[in-house]
């Protein structure tokens, strides 16, 4: 009898070959495909997983699952290559930057690397274990420049920088944990120490320096959930945010023509034929130079006081 897993590998297979997913094509997420399977989304993992094992899809950063623009080799199978914890951690990564975090399973990792889940076991203690594990290594793949060499407003602009920069790279991050639970991990303490150690010496009492970190770490992180839910609404929907957008004006211009929104009217005139392009990247530059204005940030260096 065909494993569930099989039997989903083969639709995909034969849509495939069938052209009805052309290269370049989203493959339905893994979220979908155990809706619509009625199955798991660790078998949902394995069957993309077997596609990409043959060379048919491929995973894309932020993009998910797609059609090979050609037919590769299937990816060899371990054999004789080390089995690492670090191997391991990688392949969660990639699999949740790729499908989410949901996705982020012992046997969908294993299925990807082509071992058992017990050869998995033997380096991870189980999910929990390996998910601290994929975002202390994704916090702590970037550096900072030594001390002396930034002012303070810079080095706290540089770490905003830095974790939106993380957040994008890696979109399951910002949903991982609560602000006010934050994981004990050198890699997210790493940005922490950064942040203090430009407010050293600012003339405010320690709650309030406190809470100035704490509110970095919220803009960034509170920003950074919209970029997965902007990829997931597009693998929803199927349409970008313009296009979307597209699909409501009928409704926007009927409430404008009411008479319901006349300041919103005003300004949506005022912008003009080209209108307002949303953009997460400019709205968090924005933001953040917003933030650091009202908290009285100035250049000062850390060894004096703005």
């Amino acid at each position: 009898m065909e494993a569930p897993y099989q039997r989903i590998a083969a639709e995909l297979r034969r849509r495939i070959q069938a052209g009805e997913l052309a290269p370049g094509d989203r493959t339905p997420s893994t979220r979908a495909l155990a809706r619509d399977f009625g199955v798991a989304l660790a078998t949902a993992v394995r069957a993309l997983a077997v596609l990409k094992e043959e060379g048919l899809v491929e995973g894309r950063s932020r993009s998910g699952t797609v059609v090979a623009a050609t037919r590769s080799r299937p990816r060899r199978r371990p054999g004789g290559v080390e089995l690492t914890r670090e191997r391991i951690v990688r392949e969660g990564i990639a699999i949740a930057d790729a499908e989410g975090l949901g996705a982020v399973t012992i046997r969908g990792v294993a299925a990807r690397l082509g071992v058992s889940a017990a050869a998995i076991y033997r380096h991870v203690r189980g999910r929990d274990d390996l998910v601290r594990t994929m975002a202390d290594l994704a916090y702590g793949a970037e550096r900072y420049p030594e001390a002396a060499t930034l002012g303070r407003r810079d080095r706290l602009e540089l770490v905003a920088r830095t974790l939106w920069r993380i957040y994008r790279r890696h979109p399951w991050l910002p949903h991982l944990t609560p602000l006010g639970r934050p994981l004990p991990l050198p890699g997210v303490l790493r940005h922490g120490e950064q942040m203090l150690l430009a407010l050293d010496g600012l003339d405010r009492d320690p709650a309030t320096v406190m809470t100035t970190e704490v509110l970095l770490y919220a803009y960034a992180q509170g920003l950074a959930v919209h970029v997965e839910r902007e990829a997931q609404a597009l693998s929803a929907t199927g349409l970008s945010d313009e296009q979307w957008l597209g699909t409501q004006g009928g409704g926007m211009n009927a409430l404008v023509a009411a008479g319901r929104a006349p300041r919103l009217a005003k300004l949506v005139g005022e912008l003009g034929p080209d209108g307002y392009d949303f953009d997460l990247d400019r709205l968090f530059e924005f933001g953040l130079q917003t933030l650091l204005d009202g908290l009285g940030i100035g250049d000062a260096g850390p060894g004096r006081r703005a």
